[in-house]
């Protein structure tokens, strides 16, 4: 007669399937992830603009992926990045609770017996599999047996407990809704994963372990536990990201309070739904139980949709009002300050409005360059000369990525002016100045990428440039921001009538660099030490060498009046 096995054998082989489950839940999310590539970020920040299209999104995007917190997180660096607002995350949030349930209703159809068979035919399509979208699929196959043999494991080492009386008496504890909804809410924050506590909570019902009520109670928790990833994903963020964190929890905590004292009738409801009769035995139970919680987690989630869905510009007004917009914070993201698009349909009014744009281009460029040599002749974070609480490289960065913003939407906007009835002259201005927001915006990238790398090259290296390398490098530095102040004032002034090309003295340049270089290699053979920095010393010089040559580029594109652009 075999002993029944101890609480140390239980508790091994319920942690190891719940580690398999869980591992098989990351290897499954990754693979859908790749499968689907960049192709699901930007299907959700494309559909958002109708509210019914955002809900549909966010529920098909939350099944291929199987992670509604990836999701989330996603719409948060989706906003962060401003590819779409938070106004239009908030129905993709709700979608996508209602594609979570899909993990609950497979778990509960017991596919335990087919994870080996799930795991291997993705081992095969993983190792043979002659294209990328195969083996992605693959990886994704075997996650999902994985997790459906964790689900196996955890439910053998819960049998035992089925006749433990100290275990009984806990679960008897879940049975009060607000004990049941706490234990939901902290077990579901601690892992991360609410699909992993459902699959933990469908286990117990299959064992008979559980009723629905204390099932419902701990799945109202777990929806409220899942905020944390987003809350988590939003911090150090823009407001417009922390809104929609916010959102997700506002939803959960709102639904979880308008079901929490009907969740008795609520129950009832999910029975007649399910089409259960009352249980007779604990066999029924087993059967009838799991599918109800899964049923129960689909029922509530798509409730909270429907219900919310109609409220969701009242909830864009409270979000505003609890994480107001920031002024100074606002000065920091990028926008555009002049393109409108009544204007498309008057070429002559719109083209002035994209080179106030363009002109505003060349202004954040030479507050880039003027910065860009602090780190290495100065030391030190130092502070932005616009905004004191960012350092250099902070500074740097968000000017960059302003750049990239307004590359983007010039090049959009100049393209939608090329498109009506332009005569010669507007033709060229049109090409000309797309070459220049295209140049600006790659003299951005020289320096932030440039400059971000030799800091770091600096910072590992702990040695400090030469007084005289830093006064050779000074005295380029300050040609090149004279030759870009010209830069963008000539783009200030491009429709003045008396307007002319920046004009700069290229051998004068040369002769300044090739005497720096030449100096700098005297001293590496002269000088013990100076050897240390010599990669950092060129590379500055490139660096300042590229946006000269940037300068000239623009200088020759600016289009002036009467005259021609090659």
């Amino acid at each position: 007669m075999s002993s029944s096995p101890s609480i140390i054998d239980i508790a091994v082989v319920f942690t190891g399937g719940l580690a398999l489950f869980l591992y098989g839940i990351r290897v499954m999310t990754s693979g859908l992830k790749k499968a689907s590539g960049d192709r699901m970020r930007i299907f959700i920040a494309k559909i958002t603009g109708n509210r019914l299209y955002g809900l549909l999104a966010g529920a098909f995007a939350t099944i291929i992926v199987q992670s509604s917190s990836t999701i989330i997180a996603t719409l948060v660096g989706l906003v962060q990045s401003r590819l779409m607002t938070y106004s239009q995350a908030l129905a993709v949030i709700l979608g996508a609770e209602i594609g979570t349930t899909a993990m609950a209703q497979l778990v509960a159809f017991k596919l335990h017996d087919f994870a080996l068979i799930l795991f291997a035919a993705g081992f095969v399509l993983t190792m043979l599999g002659k294209s990328e979208s195969l083996r992605f699929t693959g990886e994704a196959l075997s996650g999902f047996g994985l997790l459906f043999f964790g689900l196996k494991l955890m439910s053998e080492a819960m049998a035992p407990l089925q006749h433990n009386e100290a275990f009984i008496s806990l679960l008897r504890y879940l049975e009060q809704p607000l004990l049941g909804v706490a234990g939901g809410i902290l077990v579901t924050a601690l892992m991360h994963s609410s699909a992993a506590f459902i699959g933990i909570t469908i286990t117990l019902a299959q064992q008979g372990s559980l009723s629905l009520e204390a099932g419902i109670a701990l799945l109202l928790g777990a929806n409220i536990g899942t905020c944390i990833t987003a809350v988590v994903a939003s911090a150090g963020m823009q407001r417009a990201a922390k809104r929609v964190a916010l959102a997700q929890v506002l939803f959960n905590v709102s639904g979880v309070l308008i079901f929490l004292p009907f969740i008795h009738l609520f129950a009832e409801l999910v029975r007649v739904v399910s089409f259960s009769a009352e249980y007779s035995d604990a066999g029924r139970v087993s059967q009838q139980v799991p599918r109800e919680i899964a049923n129960a987690h689909t029922m509530f989630n798509l409730f909270m949709a429907m219900f919310f869905l109609p409220f969701l510009s009242f909830f864009d007004t409270l979000l505003c009002r609890i994480i107001p917009d920031n002024t100074e914070e606002t000065r920091l993201i990028p926008a555009v300050w002049y393109l409108k698009d009544s204007a498309l349909s008057t070429p002559a009014l719109a083209l002035s409005y994209a080179k106030a744009e363009v002109a505003r281009m060349g202004t954040i460029a030479l507050k880039m360059v003027r910065a860009s040599m602090h780190p290495f002749v100065n030391g030190g974070p130092g502070h932005d000369a616009v905004f004191p609480y960012l350092s250099i490289i902070k500074g740097m960065n968000m000017r960059e990525e302003k750049l990239d913003f307004l590359e983007t939407r010039l090049s959009e906007y100049l393209i939608k002016i090329s498109l009506a009835g332009l005569n010669e002259q507007e033709s060229r201005e049109v090409f000309a100045l797309l070459n220049i927001v295209k140049h600006i915006e790659s003299m951005g990238d020289v320096i932030e990428t440039l400059g971000a790398k030799l800091v770091e090259k600096k910072h590992r290296l702990k040695s400090d440039l030469s007084n005289e390398g830093k006064q050779e490098l000074m005295e380029i530095h300050n040609l090149v921001c004279n030759e870009i102040e010209q830069l963008a004032e000539g783009l200030k002034n491009i429709d003045q009538p008396d307007m002319r090309q920046p004009h700069y003295n290229d051998e004068h340049f040369k002769q300044l660099v090739e005497a720096a270089e030449l100096a700098h290699l005297k001293r590496v053979f002269q000088v013990e030490g100076s050897e240390i920095t010599h990669d950092i010393h060129m590379e500055l010089i490139n660096l300042l060498e590229q946006v000269h040559h940037y300068c000239k580029s623009i200088a020759a594109s600016i289009p002036v009046s009467g005259s021609r652009v090659d």
